[in-house]
């Protein structure tokens, strides 16, 4: 982070997923609370996928599927001015399916927010691969909202990070601190046997490689201190032989919990890693992931599209 570069992130607009499943809605009021804190509008996305639909179902189940639809955001929107009555709302009935829906409405400057668990039976099963495949393939950060709606405020935002190349998209994790008033924890999870065997590494120079690791979060912690001088900035190294096991366990003493994404992209299915994987479906509070190409400026407004509301 160059002294050039040392300019505050602006968090985006804010993007719900929402599919009437109870784990949506909660997702929803979730992202409501969170574009009050960006100060931020909220837009509300239901996927109709009518576009799919047409080849194979009559015109009159397609209307009952938009108005559903409609019902439906006109509900959300209902329940997220009874607690928040100044955000601004806008709905969206997209006739496209839910990972392209939500990826458009978002575009490159907005976060997308989606619950953990569909409807029940197997659209459970499609809600996480809606999820999955949104944090794979998104532009901007996707949050999966996890843990119990009423578990307690720990005035924390914890960011799993790993060596210089998480300052592409830390200061947005340090934007979230800021804008929740609390402190941010840069966690580092240092796995002994990943280095066991290595040509360049021995095992009696594992002490060494472990202070490295400690140095280098100290350097990733005076970078976000430079930019935010008024955030309270944590940083330690957890040593133990699984990453998730370890951040799950971090997960129960934050409101949120903040990774980066790669680069990587796969033809078919999620490009996401084991550990954001293993977050996404056991994480006990929210989970944001980030690409490491997220902007760090973000335009204002989101695009539109679909049939209306």
């Amino acid at each position: 982070m160059d002294s050039e570069d040392r300019v505050k992130p602006r968090l985006g607009d804010v993007v719900a997923g929402v599919d009437g499943s109870p784990s949506a809605r909660a997702a929803a009021l979730w992202a409501a609370a969170e574009a009050v804190r960006r100060e931020r509008p909220l837009h509300l996305v239901h996927a109709a996928d009518t576009d799919r639909r047409a080849l194979y179902t009559d015109a009159d189940t397609l209307q009952d599927v938009r108005e559903a639809g409609r019902d439906l955001l006109i509900d959300i929107a209902e329940a997220v001015a009874a607690e928040h009555p100044g955000l601004v709302v806008t709905r969206e009935l997209s006739r496209q399916e839910p990972v392209a829906a939500l990826r458009a409405a978002a575009g490159r400057g907005g976060t997308v927010v989606v619950g953990s668990r569909g409807l029940g039976g197997f659209a459970a099963l499609l809600l996480g691969s809606v999820g999955l495949g949104v944090a794979a393939r998104a532009e901007g950060p996707v949050v999966v909202v996890r843990g119990a709606e009423d578990r307690p405020r720990h005035g924390s935002v914890t960011a799993a990070v790993h060596d210089a190349e998480d300052l592409d998209w830390l200061p947005l994790a340090a934007a979230e601190a800021e804008a929740r008033k609390s402190v941010l924890r840069l966690v580092s999870v240092w796995n002994v046997f990943a280095h066991v065997g290595e040509v360049a590494t021995m095992l009696d120079d594992l002490d060494g490689t472990a202070r490295k690791r400690v140095h280098a979060m100290k350097d990733l912690a005076d970078a976000v201190r430079a930019v935010y001088p008024d955030l309270v900035v944590g940083h330690h190294v957890e040593t133990g032989t699984s990453t998730p096991g370890i951040l799950m366990q971090a997960s129960d003493h934050t409101d949120l919990i903040v990774m980066g994404r790669g680069g990587r992209r796969l033809g078919v299915g999620p490009a996401l890693g084991r550990v954001a994987h293993a977050l996404i479906h056991h994480a006990h509070c929210p989970v944001q992931i980030v690409p490491h190409t997220a902007p760090h400026t973000p335009p204002h407004n989101l695009p539109t599209g679909g049939e209306g509301s």
